[in-house]
């Protein structure tokens, strides 16, 4: 008796889904709606993100429910990213209705209830080699509970710059010139 191959899911399979997923390895890979901290200092960082695009005029700002397609997959089998929250300011897909084709700029992924184990934090900072190996410049860890943000750049990605409250938080290169106060991503 011979096993019954599933095939690989697809893009397609993946824009199908409801709530949060990631393509990986040809496998939909879901993942849990955040409680009130980490929604909340997602919500906070988009909205300065928004002010930022608006002020330079270029980029897009998305949230949690944005898609970005990985092709070809990278070299762990990477097809997909979905952040918390993201700044992209390269071309948009002829269909509107579609992923973005490439990584996003700059990505900010918040911690959730589950993220504070030894392996979660491998499992983070993977994920954190794969926003750099796709081409993305900065990604922001952020900790709603020690209230902190950690950012890391391509040049730099295992030396994190730490910004606890009372510091401007910066996504340098990704953004120029853009600073966030940490207090206003957890008031």
């Amino acid at each position: 008796m011979s096993a019954v191959l599933t095939p690989p899911a697809t893009f397609d399979d993946l824009m199908r889904v409801e709530g949060k997923a990631e393509l990986i390895a040809g496998r939909i890979v879901r993942f849990m709606p955040n409680g009130h901290a980490p929604a909340r200092a997602a919500f906070k960082i988009s909205i300065a993100l928004d002010g930022y695009a608006t002020r330079v005029g270029r980029g897009y700002v998305y949230g949690d429910q944005m898609g970005f397609a990985m092709r070809p997959p990278l070299q762990n089998g990477r097809q997909s990213f979905s952040p918390d929250t993201s700044y992209y300011d390269g071309p948009l897909p002829a269909n509107p209705m579609r992923f973005v084709d490439g990584p996003p700029t700059f990505a900010v992924e918040v911690r959730s209830e589950t993220d504070y184990t030894n392996r979660a934090e491998k499992e983070i900072a993977a994920k954190r080699a794969d926003y750099f190996e796709a081409g993305t410049l900065a990604v922001w860890d952020v900790d709603p509970i020690a209230r902190m943000v950690t950012s890391y750049r391509h040049d730099d990605p295992t030396n994190g710059r730490v910004f606890h409250e009372g510091d401007n938080a910066d996504a340098e290169p990704a953004l120029p010139g853009w600073q966030l106060a940490v207090q206003t991503i957890f008031a």
